[in-house]
């Protein structure tokens, strides 16, 4: 007996945990994000916002990346959304949320149930109440009644405690954890989304700006050359046709006005919302293009790094992992469950001396249950469980691949967008030189005024086009920042956690 009490004892401390134990997918062994040579700088454009951008490969992000644009505008904007956002909050709600989870599931499954009452009660019972047939015999009496009423006091304490032999508690525990990493990185993605579309609606906001008052610019220059256009018709010099093309291209400038301001207005709106505010509470400031500045200087993780720094790959994981503890949870449903009980009290007709040791009951012992027949319900879960793995690894695994399609796509547009610029800008100083050429040969007679307005009108458009070229760098490098995991892992509280 006291050999099987020693087995039994062993089985009880070392337990087992029955399912696959979760190993963090490895990174894929690429080296690189693309084909073809490694981009380590970008061209450089003859213009102030045309700068080279180098790119430092295994180089660390900041967490606060957007501070590299140099705009005290956009960092107080970012400090208000990540203050007033709701989806922020929803996150950290949902993270609190998960935390209590675990706590209020964690208490029962590691540590003994304990309850105690107190009853007191007023009582009538009666033998016959029992099943005792009593008939006393003819001119008899019984010693006692067959009635009686009396007071009834007891007081216990009972204890409870399921073995975990197979390890589905710990398991369970095991998917609570998951779940709360797995809140928590969604939280990580929020602020990174949160800021990414704060700077990237900045910056279009600023680029409309611009383009709004070249446009204007353009479209008083089209006006003076419809005049000048039609008076020289009036007088016989030009053709019909020379009116009908000045007219329209004026109306079709003209037509670009509204689709500028809609998208300023619905920008400045989108804006409201990300920082925490209705859009009739609209106050910012006028971004320009020129009030930004374009860091030259840009970190890229490697490939290997990518997948612990992309909160979204991190998310996906910890889904991953949850799926695989429920797999332990599934099959320790199909095993015994072991429960160990005891009982403590004391019964009493009288409260004062209720807790007398005469008055005392106890009782302790074990509970085998096991599951006979359930039409197979518990083997279709762990199925279920397997099921859910799977799907969890093929999303995990269309979530990193999509990860790196965003930095190969945001490396690609930092290389193209730089050379687009450098084309444009190249356009546009043609195009000011020209304007300047006739612009003196107009002061010095050699010229008409309608030769500088027609000059002046392709400069604006090239300048319009120089505009879009700009803003283009701008959201690309604020892409580059989004797409490597915006740097949550320097965030001190992180670096505490070790996360």
């Amino acid at each position: 007996m006291q050999k099987f009490f020693l087995i039994l004892c062993t089985v009880l401390i070392t337990g087992c945990k029955v399912g696959p134990n979760f190993h963090a997918p490895e990174a894929p062994k690429t080296t690189r994000y693309n084909k073809g040579p490694l981009i380590t700088k970008t061209v450089s454009a003859s213009n102030s916002t045309g700068k080279s951008q180098r790119l430092h490969y295994n180089r660390d992000i900041s967490n606060s990346w957007w501070t590299l644009f140099h705009s005290k505008e956009l960092n107080h904007l970012i400090d208000q959304g990540l203050k007033n956002n709701p989806t922020v909050a929803m996150s950290k709600a949902s993270l609190r949320k998960a935390q209590a989870n675990l706590r209020f599931i964690a208490g029962p499954k590691l540590l003994p149930t304990v309850n105690t009452q107190f009853l007191g009660s007023r009582e009538r019972n009666t033998l016959l109440a029992t099943g005792i047939n009593i008939n006393p015999l003819a001119g008899q009496k019984l010693p006692f009644s067959i009635k009686n009423q009396f007071d009834l006091y007891n007081a216990s304490v009972s204890v409870s405690y399921s073995l975990d032999l197979f390890g589905g508690n710990l398991r369970q525990l095991e998917a609570l954890r998951a779940a709360i990493d797995y809140e928590f990185f969604e939280l990580e993605a929020a602020y990174l989304t949160l800021t990414a579309n704060i700077v990237t609606t900045s910056i279009t906001i600023a680029s409309l700006h611009d383009q709004l008052k070249t446009t204007q610019a353009l479209i008083n220059c089209q006006k003076e050359l419809l005049q000048i256009t039609t008076n020289n018709y009036n007088l016989g010099h030009i053709s019909r046709f020379d009116v009908l093309n000045s007219d329209n291209n004026l109306k079709e400038t003209l037509a670009t006005l509204p689709s500028i301001k809609e998208g300023l207005a619905r920008k400045y709106n989108a804006l409201a919302v990300l920082v925490g505010s209705l859009p009739s509470e609209n106050y910012f400031v006028n971004f320009s293009l020129n009030s930004l500045h374009l860091p030259t200087e840009l970190p890229v993780s490697l490939p290997s790094q990518l997948v612990r720094q992309r909160p979204d790959i991190r998310s996906a994981e910890s889904l991953l992992h949850q799926a695989s503890a429920e797999i332990g949870v599934a099959t320790a449903d199909l095993f015994p469950k072991f429960n160990i009980l005891s009982n403590y009290g004391w019964f009493s007709t009288t409260l004062s001396t209720l807790f007398n040791p005469m008055n005392s009951v106890w009782n302790y012992g074990g509970q085998i249950a096991q599951t006979l027949l359930k039409g197979g319900a518990l083997r279709a879960k762990r199925k279920m469980a397997i099921a859910e793995f799977e799907y969890a690894c093929a999303r995990y695994k269309k979530i990193m691949l999509e990860a790196f399609l965003d930095v190969a796509d945001v490396l690609h547009a930092l290389e193209f967008d730089a050379e687009l610029l450098q084309a444009q800008v190249n356009s546009e100083q043609n195009r000011q030189s020209r304007l300047k050429l006739i612009t003196t040969q107009y002061q010095l007679g050699k010229t008409n005024y309608l030769s500088v307005l027609n000059a002046r009108e392709a400069y604006l458009r090239a300048h319009l086009n120089v505009i879009r070229a700009n803003a283009a760098r701008y959201n690309d490098t604020a892409a580059l920042f989004q797409s490597l995991g915006g740097g949550w892992w320097n965030n001190p509280q992180n670096k505490q956690a070790n996360l």
